[in-house]
């Protein structure tokens, strides 16, 4: 909007899409940890190949946008940063974007296998992993 209306435009609607933005996307973050919280037992239904999954293929991803960016012409780091963006779950759209296409998908396991298990395994192992196959495949690749 802000591209299409100028700066002037812009003024009028930063209110909105500024402070009050910030403040709805806290209390999203927050009620689908509350969520997730509440329904981790589900995961126990779910069994051992969600976990598989959740750590699994978040390192495919990673590794195809880490090929991708470095064929592309990035930089190690730039490539890097790219897969961990594609190993990285949109923890804030993917699980409003489930919620409305698969309303009887059990909201416990989609938020707890993308906030409970992928998105730590991304900040602890994930990052310096993604790395070290950035740095592997920049003389192969680059």
């Amino acid at each position: 909007m802000g591209v299409l209306t100028g700066p002037e435009g812009f003024v009028r609607v930063e209110p909105f899409f500024g402070g009050l933005f910030i403040g709805v996307l806290a209390l999203f973050l927050l009620e689908m940890g509350m969520l997730a919280g509440r329904r981790l037992g589900d995961l126990r239904q779910a069994g051992f190949g969600l976990v598989v999954f959740a750590i699994v293929f978040p390192i495919v991803a990673g590794v195809l946008g880490i090929g991708g960016g470095s064929l592309a012409g990035m930089s190690t780091g730039g490539a890097m940063v790219l897969g961990v963006l594609c190993a990285s779950a949109s923890y804030i759209a993917a699980p409003a974007a489930v919620r409305l296409a698969l309303p009887t998908a059990n909201p416990g396991i989609t938020l707890t296998a993308s906030l409970g298990m992928t998105f730590p395994f991304n900040l602890v192992i994930g990052i310096p992993l993604y790395w070290g196959i950035a740095q592997w495949l920049a003389p192969i690749l680059g």
